[in-house]
């Protein structure tokens, strides 16, 4: 893939699919024949290499000052003061108690620089998060600080600036269902591709999957992320394979022999075009989902004697987070059924919209997610691909550190979890935010440095781009400079490339 617009790579992929379909000597249109078009141009990737990228959605927009949350006592009063704190550091309004923190303390390698050059910030996670801030603790988990979607680089005066040519904004901010779109694929509600499917296509362009169908894989139903030019997502529940009943069942109303005929009518070619392919498109999704339930029939959702009724020593909870990544791990142990080299996966858990009840929703909230993502890493370490395996969170944004109450209202920018043995971890990547709500601006009418980093109540603007997050995540999953403008399109608007080298194109958080 290379450096082209994204008008000039949709064409190219079309004459691409195009004449890869010719050369199978098939009928089929190319949107039903993928596995052809990933296996056209096969080579061989060495013996047992193999990764996987996995998306935690957080649907709804976290806040992020009560998830990573300022601890040296300078910046935690000023947290707690914003946020309606009680004295003597207790909790009150949104402000949770320092002393709660303790146990989910951060103590990186090296303490992060703030947008004043201090590095005096300390950090905790929330209390619910025990789990995480063992993994950091350990070395096999960072934090990316303040990253959310950017079109280009921007300062507070910029973003402020009416010229919108010279200093775009990315579209419809604080609006939900657009930016979980610009998150999931650099562009707003409406988006078709995503960049999880973006790096699917340059797998299957590479042919290091013998089943193209596995390259995506969602257990959270329809993901915009993990749709590409050719990758499509396959959808499982955390059941398993999403079956045909008619055509797997034993029976149908009670026959055998009307299960049969039913199975016979649905295989069989057909002379009219639109019914062969049909049939064309159900056997194929009949063989996929008798590949996935050999793949899971390695991991059996319980076995051996009570309490061990699990697949993994890992504790995974039984909420609806965990059940996916339980799910995925599975999938993963399966890998060498499903012919699955490289794969990218997308979770998600809901609820994060607290404009109201913040501080005990999001308890139970963060609680789920910790278990879940610790369990997901301890599997990885059990199947011995824990170097191979790299999980992150994502979400619709953050939220403003102004309290309205109860809650936090719709923001921007927010802070990221990096899950994996291939982790640079125990660091917390980025530049660390003030602390402030103010918009006290000089004499000369510029912000001052404390105000410059969020655009009112709070509302953090990213000192990082998604683009930068997903270009690194990219680079690790073997996406290579040349490829990464089809993958990130935008991401030409940072790094060297664009004169910016202080919005690098690899944070450095991936080994």
């Amino acid at each position: 893939m290379s450096m082209l617009s994204p008008e000039s790579q949709t064409r190219r992929a079309f004459l691409r699919r195009s004449g890869q379909l010719a050369l199978t000597g098939t009928a089929l249109p190319f949107a039903l024949n993928l596995a052809a078009i990933g296996e056209a141009a096969a080579f061989n990737a060495p013996a047992g290499d193999y990764k996987a990228l996995v998306c935690v959605f957080l649907f709804g927009g976290n806040d992020y000052a009560n998830t990573v949350l300022a601890y040296d006592d300078p910046s935690y009063n000023q947290y707690s003061a914003i946020r309606g704190g009680g004295a003597g550091q207790t909790a009150g309004g949104i402000a949770l108690a320092k002393a709660a923190l303790t146990p989910t303390r951060l103590n990186p390698i090296t303490p992060p620089v703030d947008a004043l050059g201090a590095t005096s910030r300390e950090y905790a996670l929330h209390p619910a998060m025990t789990g995480l801030a063992n993994l950091f603790n350990t070395g096999k988990a960072a934090v990316q600080l303040n990253v959310g979607p950017l079109v280009v680089p921007l300062t507070r005066a910029q973003y402020n600036n009416s010229n919108r040519t010279l200093y775009p904004r990315p579209p419809q901010l604080f609006s939900h269902n657009d930016q979980q779109s610009l998150w999931q694929s650099s562009s707003p509600e409406g988006s078709t591709v995503g960049w999880g499917g973006n790096m699917g296509d340059v797998v299957l362009q590479n042919s290091l999957n013998s089943n193209a169908l596995f390259s995506c894989m969602s257990v959270s139903g329809n993901a915009v992320f993990l749709s590409g030019d050719t990758a499509l997502q396959y959808q499982v529940s955390t059941s398993g394979a999403i079956k045909i009943r008619p055509a797997t069942d034993t029976t149908v109303y009670g026959s055998s022999s009307v299960r049969s005929t039913i199975d016979s009518l649905i295989r069989q070619s057909r002379t009219h075009k639109l019914e062969n392919e049909y049939n064309v498109v159900t056997a194929r999704a009949l063989a996929a989902e008798a590949s996935v339930t050999n793949a899971l029939a390695l991991s059996p959702p319980a076995f051996g004697t009570a309490p061990n009724l699990r697949p993994f020593q890992a504790t995974f909870g039984t909420d609806a987070l965990s059940t996916q990544l339980q799910m995925v791990a599975r999938l993963i142990k399966g890998r060498n059924v499903l012919g699955a080299r490289r794969q990218v996966f997308f979770v998600s858990m809901g609820g994060f919209d607290l404009h109201d009840n913040l501080v005990a929703q999001q308890a139970t909230l963060m609680g789920r997610l910790s278990t879940a993502m610790t369990a997901f890493y301890q599997a990885t370490e059990e199947m011995g691909v824990a170097q191979q395996v790299t999980a992150f969170t994502a979400s619709d944004f953050g939220r403003t550190l102004a309290s309205n109450g109860d809650g936090s209202d719709h923001g921007w920018g927010s802070h990221h979890m990096v899950v994996g043995g291939a982790v640079n971890g125990q660091r917390l990547y980025g530049v660390a935010p003030p602390i402030s709500v103010s918009d006290t601006k000089d004499a000369g009418g510029n912000y001052l440095p404390e105000n410059a980093w969020h655009v009112g109540q709070g509302r953090l603007l990213p000192s990082t781009s998604v683009d930068q997050y997903a270009a690194t995540l990219a680079k690790w999953f073997g996406v290579t400079d040349a490829e990464m403008p089809g993958v990130l399109p935008k991401i030409v608007n940072f790094g060297t490339a664009a004169s910016r080298p202080d919005y690098p194109t690899d944070l450095g958080f991936m080994q």
